[in-house]
C-alpha cells in the first residue's frame, strides 16, 4: 500500500482529463492523472481521430472514382481495407506517442489502473491511495444500445466497426445521428449498400431542419437509403447476416447492424454514488462552473449532461483547472460550442437554430438568411452544393450559424467567434474574406443579412 498526494487528481485520461492535467501543471499545480486504458481515451483511439482517418480515405476513394470529370485520368481498383487500417492506425499511433511525450515533459504523474472514488479527496487504484486537494471526474462514455438489443456477432458498435477487416456488402445503421451518418458515408464510399434507420423525423435531428433536409437529399443522391420516423423493433442474425424488423413491420436485411444510438456515461461501479456525488441516470450533475455537490470535486466531458464532444471536454478540462487555480474563467454554454458532422457532405453549426431562436426570443424578434453555395466559386470548383444559414436577433447579434457542404467544418471557427462575441452582421461586413474561398460564402451571407447583398439576391 502506498499513498501519493497532489493538488489535483484527475480520474480519466481522455480529452477532458488530460486537458485539465496539462492546464493545471501550467498553473503550477501538481497533478496525478489516473487512466485504466490509454491516454487520449475514446477520441484518440476509437472515436474522433480514427473515424476521421476513415472518412478521409473515403473522400479519396470518391475523388479517385470521379477524377475524370476534373480532367485527371486514373484507374480505380477498389479499396484495400488492410491498407486503410494501416493508415488509420498510423495516425492514431503518431498522435498517441506525441501525447505521451507531452504528458511526460510536463511532469504529470500518470497512475495506470482503474480508479475508484472513495472520498471527496481520495481515489483508490488497486493498493495505491491517491489523495488530491481537488478531484476532477473525467471518466468518459461508452457506446449505448437499446433495451433488449444485445451487442455481439453481427450486431456491432462503432468500436467494432473500426476493427472490421472487410468491407460489408450491405450495412444497416441504427441511428441517424452523428456516428450513424459518418459510418454510413464511409461505407457507401467504400462500395457498400447502406440503409439508415432513424426513429426521429430527420437525419442529424439535432441540427437546423433545413440542413437536415439537405443532407437527406444529398444521401438520397448518393444512394444511401434511410427510414425516418419509424422505430426499431428487433433483429435476428445468423452466419449469413442480420434481419432488422421495424415497428411498422418492414424489414432490412444486411451483413451487419451498426448500433449508433448515442453514448452513455462511464460512471457505474466507480464509487461516485457511494461517496455522495449527485447523479442522474449515470450522469454527474454539476453547476455551471462544473462543480459537483461535493466541495473540491468537479466533473468534465461526456459524464456531464449536454453535448458529448471532444472539444467540449477539452474546454471543460481547461476551465476546471483555471477554476481551481482561482482564475475565474468564462463559462461557454453548450449552445455556443461548435458541432461538426464529418460525413459527405459535412454539416457544421453553432448557436441557435431558427426554431430554437423563435422559442427563446419570439418568431417576430429574429431574422434569418440562407446563402446557397452554388454562388460560391470555390464550392463550384470542389463540386459541392450546400448552404450557409444565419440566424440573428432583429437589429441585434448573430446567434446561429448553420452550414452544409464539403469542408464546411473548416469554416465553423469564424462562426463560433462571431456567435460567442455577439457580433452584428454590420460589424462583419467591412471585414475582407479572401477570394476565391468557401470562407467568403460566410462574408456574402453576413452582407445579405446586413441588408447589402453583393452576389446574392
Amino acid at each position: 500500500m502506498s499513498e501519493q498526494n497532489f493538488d489535483v487528481v484527475v480520474l480519466g485520461g481522455g480529452s477532458g482529463g488530460y486537458a485539465a492535467a496539462l492546464r493545471a501543471v501550467q498553473l503550477g499545480l501538481t497533478v496525478g492523472l489516473i487512466e485504466k486504458g490509454k491516454l487520449g481515451g475514446t477520441c484518440l483511439h476509437v472515436g474522433c481521430i480514427p473515424t476521421k482517418a476513415l472518412l478521409h480515405s473515403a473522400e479519396v476513394a470518391d475523388v479517385s472514382r470521379e477524377a475524370g470529370k476534373y480532367g485527371v485520368k486514373t484507374t480505380f481498383d477498389g479499396v484495400d481495407i488492410a491498407a486503410v487500417t494501416a493508415f488509420r492506425e498510423g495516425i492514431v499511433a503518431s498522435k498517441y506517442k506525441g501525447l505521451q511525450g507531452l504528458i511526460k515533459a510536463r511532469g504529470i504523474t500518470v497512475i495506470a489502473g482503474e480508479g475508484h472514488l472513495v472520498s471527496p479527496t481520495t481515489v483508490q487504484v488497486g493498493d495505491d491511495t491517491i489523495v488530491g486537494k481537488n478531484v476532477i471526474l473525467a471518466t468518459g462514455s461508452y457506446s449505448r444500445s437499446l433495451p433488449g438489443l444485445e451487442i455481439g456477432g453481427r450486431v456491432i458498435t462503432s468500436e467494432q466497426a473500426l476493427e472490421l477487416d472487410y468491407i460489408p456488402k450491405k450495412v444497416a445503421v441504427l441511428g441517424g445521428g452523428v456516428i450513424g451518418v459518418e459510418f454510413a458515408s464511409v461505407w457507401k464510399s467504400f462500395g457498400a449498400d447502406v440503409s439508415i434507420i432513424e426513429a426521429l423525423p430527420h437525419l442529424v435531428p439535432n441540427e437546423e431542419e433545413s440542413v437536415s433536409k439537405q443532407l437527406e437529399r444529398a444521401f438520397r443522391k448518393r444512394g444511401i437509403e434511410f427510414s425516418l420516423g419509424i422505430r426499431f423493433k428487433s433483429v435476428t442474425q445468423d452466419e449469413n447476416g442480420v434481419v432488422v424488423t421495424l415497428e411498422n413491420g418492414t424489414t432490412v436485411e444486411a451483413d451487419i447492424l451498426l448500433v449508433a444510438v448515442g453514448r452513455g456515461p462511464s460512471t457505474a461501479g466507480l464509487g461516485f454514488d457511494e461517496v455522495g456525488v449527485t447523479m442522474d441516470r449515470g450522469f454527474v450533475l454539476t453547476n455551471e462552473r462544473l462543480a459537483t455537490n461535493l466541495p473540491g470535486v468537479y466533473a468534465v466531458g461526456d459524464i456531464v449532461p449536454g453535448l458529448q464532444l471532444a472539444h467540449r471536454g477539452f474546454q471543460q478540462g481547461i476551465f476546471v483547472a483555471e477554476e481551481i487555480a482561482g482564475l475565474n474563467p468564462i463559462v461557454v454554454e453548450d449552445i455556443n460550442i461548435p458541432k461538426i458532422t464529418y460525413c459527405d457532405p459535412e454539416v457544421a453549426s453553432v448557436g441557435y437554430s431558427e426554431a430554437k431562436a423563435a422559442e427563446k426570443f419570439g418568431a417576430d424578434k429574429i431574422a434569418t438568411y440562407e446563402y446557397n453555395l452554388g454562388g460560391n466559386g470555390k464550392s463550384s470548383i470542389l463540386g459541392t452544393s450546400g448552404s450557409i444559414k444565419l440566424v440573428r436577433v432583429t437589429d441585434g447579434p448573430i446567434i446561429g450559424v448553420h452550414m452544409i457542404g464539403a469542408r464546411v467544418g473548416e469554416l465553423i471557427g469564424e462562426g463560433q467567434l462571431i456567435v460567442n462575441w455577439e457580433a452584428y452582421p454590420e460589424d462583419i461586413t467591412p471585414l475582407v474574406h479572401a477570394h476565391p474561398t468557401q470562407n467568403e460564402a460566410l462574408g456574402e451571407a453576413f452582407m445579405a443579412l446586413a441588408g447589402k447583398p453583393l452576389h446574392a439576391m
